[in-house]
């Protein structure tokens, strides 16, 4: 089968119309159609069924897109590594990380590990926990820092360093004095969130569904800083890591009970090749993040990961 033609039809099931595919590959759509015409007519079966706004695929095509990605991803896998027997100077990671963890807990470490290794590039994708899963999942992601309990069977991982997730309060709320607060507390009051798919938004949601408690949201914002304004100025409560509040932020950091703990690690598709630039980045922030971790000096990587470059 021509690879090409399997690119094509894998990025026509992901996104659904012929024209914004073409766009996204740089090409015509007649190219396109051509292309996956072409591909029903070698392995003699229909794979998609046109229409005008929205294509789907056949069942026939549904086995054959399981195949494909696996064939790209094989094929991507052996070009890499044929790539890295000329030798580690040059690589591209893709890396994903929540904007709260990027912007507290990376940018000091990235700048480090760029003087380290300055011909590396590492693209940053910044999204939440769930979105990072399945974009590790279907292979858009190389490594990605999340939460690691629950773990996955499908993602391996090495644990970094542990939080806890706390309730953020103005200094002037009438719980900012509480020793802790209850999850059932919590959500019966004004809140200001991150949205659905993040982790600090997770317990609230799952605890709320669970006891049919109606949240108040009045604010919702993927921003962290500015999430903490809101929470400042008294919109609404919310939820934050503990480590992240400054003393001069006017905020309370109050313990959940019982506690919220979240373990923060790297995680990659189980049977995904780490390049050597991966590998050498999952070093670095282990030897540089690792110390943190409660109960251990450093975290402990898998038996079989691949020795240190």
């Amino acid at each position: 089968m021509d690879i090409k033609r399997l690119r094509y039809f894998c990025a026509l099931a992901k996104i659904g119309n012929f024209t914004h595919t073409a766009t996204h590959l740089g090409i015509a759509q007649p190219a396109l159609s051509m292309a996956i015409k072409k591909l029903e007519e070698e392995v003699e079966l229909k794979l998609v069924n046109r229409a005008e706004r929205k294509m789907t695929l056949t069942s026939d095509g549904k086995v054959l897109l399981r195949h494909a990605q696996r064939i790209l991803q094989t094929v991507g896998d052996a070009e890499l590594e044929l790539q890295e027997l000329k030798g580690f100077d040059t690589g591209t990671i893709q890396f994903g990380a929540s904007s709260m963890l990027s912007s507290y807990y990376l940018p000091k470490l990235l700048a480090q590990f760029k003087r380290r290794y300055p011909k590396v590039r590492i693209n940053l994708i910044e999204a939440g926990t769930a979105s990072l899963q399945q974009m590790l999942l279907e292979g858009q992601l190389d490594v990605a820092l999340v939460r690691l309990n629950p773990s996955h069977e499908q993602i391996r991982s090495v644990e970094l360093f542990r939080e806890e997730l706390v309730a953020c309060l103005p200094d002037s709320h009438p719980l900012a004095n509480h020793h802790s607060i209850t999850l059932d507390t919590f959500c019966r009051e004004p809140l200001t969130m991150f949205r659905e798919g993040y982790f600090l938004r997770e317990a609230v949601s799952k605890f709320s569904k669970q006891h049919h408690i109606k949240l108040d949201i009045r604010f919702e914002t993927n921003l962290i800083e500015l999430l903490k304004s809101m929470v400042s100025s008294g919109v609404g409560i919310s939820t934050v890591l503990s480590g992240i509040i400054r003393p001069e932020d006017n905020l309370k950091a109050i313990p959940f009970d019982p506690k919220i703990p979240l373990h923060i690690g790297l995680g990659w598709k189980r049977n995904h090749y780490l390049s050597k630039a991966s590998r050498a980045f999952v070093d670095f922030m282990q030897e540089n993040l690792g110390h943190k971790l409660e109960g251990a000096d450093v975290a402990v990587l898998p038996a079989d990961f691949p020795a240190p470059l």
